[in-house]
């Protein structure tokens, strides 16, 4: 590592990883070719109860089955997964002895499949080695991992493309996560068939998590102002800071969103607008799986975490939930006002690409531009009308507070550098929107 004696000890490269992709209408049929070029004998497919009975299922139930492979089903994956929910995927994994593995639903189906895969390939470690510092040890992956084939049904997450997989600590009452290359999906199989099955709530709340991916990732910290630097190249983090290649990402996905959501969420039989929303997950997941995010996504896990008795609508679950989208996108106002005073361009240059007219704006009111463009756009989707909304008082701050404390992977990578005195500011001015 060159030495760097007049930046202290930040970094000086970025890496880019993603999955492959693969992309058409019906190319889920593909699986089973797939799987027997992977000379695969016993795979898992992981799902949730409700998908089990739904058209994406059944197109990779049919695919294994004209090519023969050998499978069993794991269809208890709980949306928006819980430590003990892992837990008990890993146990699945581990006893059913798999050599491949397929998931197929949203984010939280397809984290659940990356951390089962991770565990039964790595079984004598403990759970907590590989989970995110400060709450679990963080440990590098060294293991060889089982091929893993991702096929998303929401337009979200896009985590077909990271290596990032998240859930709720029950003990804390806290989201965090594991984060590695090394878990990343093999394949993506991106088919937009799958798109056409989603409630409208559903397909909005998606979007919003593709909308902050892609803002947070071209507003985050950038790479050669992260520190340290790591001693060894297995140390750099999955989340390195903006670059010039996740940028382009980022900033192409935010495109797609501004012209494809609100078509997407109001008419289901919009098929270029559902394909160009799924493409859009996968473009954000690529630019957002190598820069990170920041302040939205840190104070989403409280959020999610801390929930009470909001149960969304379109939702079939049997346990309050805040889906991560809405999590995410409610703070979206608050939090691009405060990170703007470091890098108004960028600020503006989205608020721009969102709908705002900035031919005689001023570069010191681009925080508040951005968090106006965010708020009406939030407000013609009729999103929930703040935390207030969905069930959060002002006496919720302080533990809404803590919970975000020790989420240091993604804070850290906010541009602006925040006390527990600018977070509870920031909860404050996300109680109401409009």
């Amino acid at each position: 590592v060159p030495e760097r004696p007049t930046l202290g000890n930040t970094d000086y490269a970025f890496e880019m990883a993603i999955s492959n992709i693969r992309y058409g209408e019906g190319v889920t049929k593909e699986i089973g070719m797939d799987l027997q070029n992977f000379g695969a004998r016993r795979v898992c497919l992981m799902t949730d109860k409700n998908l089990s009975k739904l058209p994406p299922v059944n197109a990779v139930l049919n695919s294994l089955a004209k090519y023969g492979i050998n499978f069993e089903v794991y269809d208890n994956v709980r949306v928006e997964p819980t430590d003990q929910s892992f837990l008990d995927a890993i146990h699945f994994a581990k006893k059913g002895e798999f050599d491949a593995y397929v998931a197929v639903g949203g984010g939280s189906v397809i984290d659940t499949c990356k951390a089962a895969n991770l565990y039964a390939s790595s079984p004598s470690s403990e759970f907590l080695d590989y989970v995110n510092a400060p709450i679990g040890k963080g440990k590098p992956v060294t293991v060889p991992l089982k091929p893993l084939i991702a096929v998303p049904t929401t337009s979200g997450t896009g985590s077909e493309t990271t290596g990032v997989a998240i859930f709720d600590f029950k003990e804390l009452k806290v989201k965090t996560g594991i984060a590695s290359r090394a878990i990343k999906p093999t394949l993506g199989i991106i088919d937009p068939l799958h798109t056409l099955s989603m409630p409208e709530r559903i397909v909005a709340n998606s979007g919003f998590d593709v909308l902050c991916h892609a803002l947070e990732s071209y507003t985050a910290l950038p790479y050669n102002q992260r520190s340290p630097c790591p001693s060894n190249p297995l140390n750099r983090p999955a989340y390195q800071g903006s670059n010039p290649v996740s940028d382009v990402w980022a900033l192409h996905a935010l495109r797609i969103v501004a012209k494809y959501l609100k078509r997407a969420i109001r008419n289901p039989e919009d098929r270029e607008a559902r394909a160009n929303m799924l493409l859009a997950s996968a473009f954000a997941g690529i630019g957002f799986g190598n820069a990170g995010v920041h302040l939205c996504h840190g104070m989403s896990y409280p959020i999610s975490g801390l929930v009470k008795t909001y149960k969304p609508k379109d939702y079939n679950v049997d346990h309050s939930l805040v889906p991560h989208g809405l999590s995410v996108v409610l703070t979206s106002p608050a939090v691009f006002a405060f990170t703007a005073q470091i890098h108004p361009e960028r600020h503006l240059e989205a608020a721009e690409i969102l709908g705002a007219d900035i031919r005689t704006a001023r570069i010191k009111d681009a925080g508040l531009i951005l968090a106006d463009t965010l708020r009406k756009f939030l407000f013609d989707l009729n999103v929930d009308d703040g935390l207030a909304a969905i069930g959060y008082s002002k006496a919720d701050i302080p533990a809404l507070v803590k919970g975000t404390l020790p989420q240091e992977r993604v804070t850290k990578l906010s541009p602006r550098p925040q006390t527990e005195e600018d977070l509870a500011a920031l909860f404050e001015a996300s109680m109401k929107l409009y």
